[in-house]
């Protein structure tokens, strides 16, 4: 069986900070990612609150970046494995993570998972994804150009994902259940002067209609109990996250959403494990605080590493 001082279960911005910060030290780590490095943010098209790129950053390479910085360290005790994790054992000494079908032990366990977009359950959703239903407008943006579209949210990637999707389709519907946004002000700014976007506030789907591929949105006026029929070819989902955690062990500690609780050295209930990025129970889900959990990480379980013969 393999071992490892540390094992980083996602290759997103968390992650990949966890594991330039665990090489440079010169612990043997092992990092777990399924998919392509960069985690959630593939899922979106341009970054433009990262500190260093007054300009903006295209995520994809963002995360390019970030896995360079990671491959610019990679030595002969790092492993890279492209698998999913389905199973994390505890251990008093020493933790079992299985990596598909091997399982590997470490000292040490960074739980940098994610998120996904969380779906909203309503008649016509579970049928119709795939048909007109998206979570991702840079994956099925453009299977919608010149068309009619609606985006469900009020949150930073609603409004970010709206404005990306203006380009390419005729028009958008931007339906929000309240009356105010909780996103950032300067995307508010842009949504509420764009010609294409028609805003729904105070107003939910009821119902997502089509039977091959989606039709309409049946929406509710809140504030008048008045519902009608909104003519669209698509709809992008955006009422927030769930956290990938399905692998977790039951005895971590995780809020009423099942996202993990930490201290503020990143550290979970059990010792020798942490939790890094979006997985944590925290307010602010972004690039910068992802990079900063990563790197609190890795700084904590270096000082317990140091402490570990001891």
């Amino acid at each position: 069986m393999r071992r490892f001082d540390a094992v980083v279960i996602g290759g997103g911005p968390a992650g990949l900070t966890a594991a330039m910060y665990l090489l440079r030290s010169e612990v043997s780590v092992a990092l777990v990612e399924k998919l392509s490095p960069g985690g959630q943010i593939l899922m979106t098209e341009r970054i433009d609150n990262y500190p260093g790129f007054p300009e903006g950053i295209a995520a994809w390479e963002l995360a390019d970046l970030m896995a360079a910085h990671v491959a610019k360290w990679e030595n002969d005790r790092f492993a890279r494995l492209c698998d999913e994790v389905r199973s994390i054992e505890p251990g008093e000494r020493l933790h079992r993570v299985l990596v598909g079908d091997e399982w590997i032990e470490a000292k040490t366990v960074i739980i940098c998972s994610g998120a996904r977009y969380r779906q909203m359950g309503i008649p016509g959703e579970k049928e119709l994804i795939g048909k007109g239903v998206s979570y991702c407008a840079l994956c099925d943006g453009n299977f919608f150009r010149g068309q009619d579209v609606a985006v469900i949210g009020g949150g930073n990637s609603a409004l970010e994902e709206s404005l990306y999707l203006a380009r390419l389709v005729n028009k958008l519907y931007l339906i929000h259940r309240r009356d105010d946004f909780r996103a950032s002000k300067c995307y508010q700014d842009k949504c509420e002067i764009n010609s294409k976007m028609e805003i729904l506030r105070s107003t939910v789907v009821s119902k997502i209609v089509g039977e091959k591929e989606v039709t309409a949105v049946t929406v509710k006026d809140l504030k008048t109990g008045t519902e009608r029929d909104v003519a669209v070819s698509g709809v992008f989902v955006f009422v927030g996250f769930e956290p990938h955690s399905g692998f977790l062990p039951g005895e971590l500690e995780k809020d009423a959403q099942g996202f993990v609780k930490t201290d503020g050295e990143m550290r979970t209930n059990i010792p020798g494990i942490y939790a890094a990025g979006d997985i944590r129970s925290k307010n602010c889900r972004q690039v910068a605080t992802a990079v900063g959990d990563g790197a609190t990480a890795a700084t904590a379980v270096i000082s317990y590493l140091e402490s570990y013969d001891k």
